[in-house]
């Protein structure tokens, strides 16, 4: 016997847009500038983390692309409980403020694989195709 989900699948969390800081990251990005200045002014910008994250494990920094990665991972949970997720539900990647926290999450789970955290690694690539099976395709 199959048992059947009655509740139905919450509505996708969108995160709200940053202006300000995404602008700031383009700008520092496009003169080749160290996006850290980014993160201190807006250490709520998963998008510089993320790209800091990305940064350090290509560099094989992976202690720094770790602590990176969690940091705009935790900002990017607190941000999707105040939009109203609650630990479940879609968080799409088409939806361009969303990329920060899953490419952080992403990150956070690559990382996780280098430094030996195997569990980790494989809830953050769980977590990442729960969120969205998209993101997790874009990001591999």
């Amino acid at each position: 016997m199959t048992m059947q989900n009655l509740l139905p699948e919450p509505p996708p969390t969108l995160l709200a847009d940053q202006p300000e800081a995404r602008e700031a990251l383009t700008k520092t990005l496009e003169a080749e500038a160290d996006p850290a200045e980014v993160a201190a002014r807006y250490p709520a910008y998963c998008a510089a983390w993320a790209t800091l994250a990305e940064r350090a494990l290509a560099a094989g920094q992976i202690i720094q692309a770790y602590a990176y990665a969690r940091t705009g991972y935790h900002r990017g949970l607190d941000q999707l409980r105040k939009s109203g997720w609650r630990g479940h539900g879609p968080v799409p990647w088409s939806h361009e403020p969303n990329q920060g926290f899953l490419r952080s999450l992403n990150a956070l789970g690559r990382a996780a694989a280098q430094i030996g955290e195997s569990d980790e690694a494989a809830r953050c690539a769980q977590f990442l195709r729960d969120c969205d099976p998209a993101a997790a395709d874009a990001l591999s």
